[in-house]
């Protein structure tokens, strides 16, 4: 169970990006896988129960396990956050982004509700500094970029990359890193062969986990009934060593006839009350009639109209760039021929120019000027609204 507890707990921490360490003591891992498997979705509560030591419900791990290395790419996601990384790579997103749209509640808000508007001011100009200072940092970092693949042209064996990125022309000044490269490569050779390993076991796997399922959920219908029996038994052993216990047997007898006579009662009434319901439904059918129809007319359009909107945002949504992309530098001139016999690698078949990549985001960034405007026009008509009401009070716009 403790070992179960151990690994439950680097796979999550690993999922959640943080670090986890030796040290941390079982109960601060058990809380912590609990808290982890709950927040993505396994609310099974036997492993809720679970004692906060560890030292109990190895099979419940299992099944948690195997509930958790049953999510979509589980096992990829941790390939790829642990891969090396050798070449210079950027992270492209032109998707739109879902977020719900704020709705304004009509109450007011309490005294302790209210912040100072110069509070808010302080924190804006403190994090445009920041964003200036962060912008101004990627930008000289996108300058020594360049002038490493413009000197280190024309050196790489591969001509569709044709120059060395920032690792490769660090191991070449400094050779002496190569080592440690070379058993970052080797351990990711390791997890690469064991994850082939697992494609090919993963069935027996599974199959393995449906008899488990099968003889815990035997398991729970003996418990149930045998929890059962115990019910039903507990009465008359009372009963046969308390003389009170007749009194309540038959306390309980006369309560049981009356919710029975009550739940009878109340079927009667849900009974009436649903002819009724249909007799004034009969009745406004015919007024409302026009009135429904005109209603369903109105809201099959809009039906129609967001089903349109849905298909072509789908249909657009194909072509957004979303993911990690190497750079490449390249020229303006006609890239040479590659050799006979070459073949053209898959990064230069799936490359993203960044003039495309630009004029997404250009217009990404149009369409959220656009969305600004009307922000700020609303709430200079809201200002105009609440000034309005103040009485001997001059409001002079920025």
């Amino acid at each position: 169970s403790l070992d179960f507890w151990k690994l439950l707990y680097v796979l999550l921490k690993q999922i959640h990006g943080d670090r986890w360490t030796e040290s941390d003591a079982i109960g601060a891992q058990v809380r912590f896988v609990k808290w982890a498997l709950w927040y993505h979705g396994y609310g099974r509560p036997q492993l809720q129960r679970l004692p906060a030591d560890g030292s109990a419900g190895s099979r419940e791990l299992l099944l948690a396990f195997s509930w958790l290395l049953h999510s979509p790419g589980l096992l990829e996601q941790l390939l790829a956050r642990n891969r090396v990384q050798t070449g210079d790579e950027t992270s492209v997103c032109t998707c739109e982004d879902d977020l719900p749209k704020s709705q304004e509640g009509t109450s007011e808000a309490g005294a302790e509700d209210r912040v100072d508007v110069r509070y808010l001011q302080w924190l804006n100009g403190r994090l445009r500094l920041q964003w200036c200072s962060l912008h101004a940092q990627h930008q000289e970092q996108c300058k020594l970029l360049h002038k490493i693949l413009l000197f280190t042209s024309g050196s790489h064996m591969d001509q569709n990359l044709g120059h060395f990125s920032v690792t490769e022309t660090d191991l070449i000044r400094q050779p002496e890193n190569y080592k440690q490269l070379f058993q970052l490569l080797e351990s990711e050779t390791t997890q690469l062969e064991a994850f082939l390993e697992w494609k090919q076991l993963e069935p027996v796997y599974w199959q393995w986990m449906e008899t488990v399922l099968d003889d815990m959920a035997e398991e729970g219908n003996m418990c149930e009934s045998q929890d059962a029996r115990v019910e039903k038994r507990r009465l008359p052993e009372v009963t046969s060593c308390c003389p009170w216990a007749d009194k309540l047997a038959g306390q309980m007898d006369r309560l049981s006839r009356e919710l029975v006579a009550l739940q009878e009662q109340l079927q009667q009434l849900v009974t009436q009350r649903r002819a009724a319901w249909r007799e004034k439904v009969a009745t406004r059918e015919e007024l409302q009639k026009e009135r429904f129809s005109a209603t369903a007319r109105r809201t099959q359009e809009s039906t129609e109209l967001k089903l349109r909107a849905l298909t072509s945002l789908c249909a657009a949504q194909k072509n957004r760039m979303h993911g990690l992309y190497r750079l490449v530098l390249r020229s303006k001139r006609p890239a040479s021929k590659t050799a006979l016999g070459q073949r053209v690698s898959k990064e230069a078949v799936a490359a993203v120019s960044a003039a495309e990549v630009i004029r997404e985001l250009q217009v990404r960034e149009a369409s959220l000027q656009r969305e600004l405007q009307q922000l700020r026009q609303q709430c200079r008509h809201r200002l105009d609204g609440i000034a309005e009401g103040l009485e001997g009070v001059i409001c002079i716009s920025p």
